[in-house]
């Protein structure tokens, strides 16, 4: 494949990510009259399935390597808990009708990327990103002073995927035989929950209907496909295209729960998302600016 054709399959892919996870919501919605940790639990486990078949057909070796570096499964160990953290949340927070809240979580992630990177990578910002973070700040202070309560669902989903994603930065494991592992690990919890909940018959795999039951099978390929898709998107384009793209899926979330559900949607909260989106414009021109730059000296 010559370049042109891999980055026009980068862009494919990463859309295909994107979109799903847009629409994600409909699909745990069509699950809500199921408690949030059953749902999350059926996740998890044929989640472990799906990749468990994956790991079959492409005989991968290096999940077993990776098993054996003491330091790798700590930060795997980590990585679970605060993926199957955020899982269980964005389900609660779908089937609670806090849709809007959720993906507010998914906008501000790449600005507590920013944080984390300053404080943890002791990375330095440029004006344009230090702006961006101090609006975004700003902004969730407004929402929470003028909303009441403060917005744990956005923070906690913001926060639990941006360590999520700096474990992965500094572990440097591939998506899926990573993935595959975190299931592993969460997956004995989840299989004995799930039976469980059956054994007392109160669960409602095989017990409720026909659909919920392909709803649980098939939410191992929702939760893993995309992230494939990403994982194999990421690796053709450049990072300020991801950059744009990203908002996509947080984007779909807002009007899906605005239009279908008819979610509330209220000022204060049209002026918080309205900073958070000028924040996001300031960090995406930050990007491209130096990816630019980058070019530049590497050419020179």
């Amino acid at each position: 494949m010559d370049k042109r054709s891999s980055t026009t399959a980068g862009y494919i892919y990463t859309l295909q990510a994107f979109l799903a996870w847009g629409i994600l919501p409909i699909y745990w919605k069509l699950l809500n009259s199921i408690p949030a940790l059953e749902i999350l639990s059926h996740r998890i486990f044929w989640s472990f399935i799906f990749l468990f078949i994956w790991l079959l057909f492409t005989k991968q070796q290096r999940i077993w390597d990776l098993l054996k570096q003491k330091k790798t499964r700590n930060s795997l160990l980590l990585s679970s808990i605060l993926i199957g953290s955020n899982w269980g949340l964005y389900i609660y927070a779908v089937n609670s009708n806090q849709i809007i809240e959720a993906s507010l979580g998914y906008y501000i992630t790449p600005l507590m990327n920013i944080m984390l990177g300053i404080i943890v990578l002791k990375e330095k910002l440029d004006n344009l990103k230090l702006l961006a973070l101090i609006i975004a700040c700003i902004s969730v202070i407004y929402l929470t002073l003028d909303y009441g309560k403060f917005p744990w669902i956005s923070i906690c989903l913001a926060v639990s995927f941006s360590l999520y994603g700096l474990i992965k930065k500094t572990a440097g494991i591939e998506a899926m035989p990573a993935l595959s592992i975190e299931t592993l690990i969460l997956t004995p919890i989840a299989a004995t929950f799930i039976g469980y909940k059956m054994i007392l018959g109160t669960g409602a795999l095989f017990a409720d209907s026909s659909f919920v039951d392909f709803m649980f099978i098939m939410s191992g390929v929702a939760t893993t496909l995309p992230l494939y898709w990403f994982a194999k998107g990421a690796q053709r384009i450049p990072l300020s295209s991801l950059g744009f793209m990203q908002y996509i899926g947080p984007s779909i979330m807002l009007i899906i729960g605005i239009v279908m559900y008819k979610e509330t949607f209220s000022r204060e909260q049209a002026i918080a998302f309205g900073m958070i989106w000028i924040a996001l414009v300031l960090y995406t021109i930050s990007m491209i600016i130096n990816t630019r730059k980058n070019k530049i000296i590497k050419q020179a």
